[in-house]
């Protein structure tokens, strides 16, 4: 088993910046891929950004290109999401998650049905 934790939503004015911080316990040796995804409520979730803990790989959606930056620290088993330049259309409910399988027939980083484990969320709020 695989327990995400978040933190570090809160409330920015447009420009601002917020690092979003996802705590990883359990079997993280098994884990994969790591993901963040965000949700407005009426909204399909949105796959924000992706990384494969094995080579390092990531991976972003076109919206957050050049503004967001995902990435891992080992040691403290914590994934990372650096977000600058924010604009309200960011404002969303922010989630971790992991899974520990290679490659899901169908599925890319961005599909959340590929990923088996997700935390609580964190809110994050732009204004303009």
């Amino acid at each position: 088993q695989v327990q995400l934790v978040e933190s570090g939503g809160g409330s920015v004015q447009a420009g601002g910046s917020l690092r979003l911080s996802c705590v990883v316990s359990g079997y993280t040796y098994s884990i994969w891929w790591m993901a963040w995804f965000r949700q407005v409520p009426g909204k399909e979730r949105e796959g924000v950004a992706g990384l494969n803990t094995v080579d390092s790989s990531v991976y972003y959606t076109d919206s957050v290109k050049g503004r967001f930056t995902i990435s891992q620290d080992n040691a403290k088993n914590t994934l990372y999401l650096q977000m600058n330049s924010l604009k309200p259309e960011d404002t969303a409910m922010y989630y971790c998650a992991a899974d520990y399988r290679r490659n899901v027939l169908g599925y890319y980083w961005y599909h959340g049905a590929r990923y088996t484990y997700w935390g609580q969320g964190t809110q994050v709020t732009v204004s303009s």
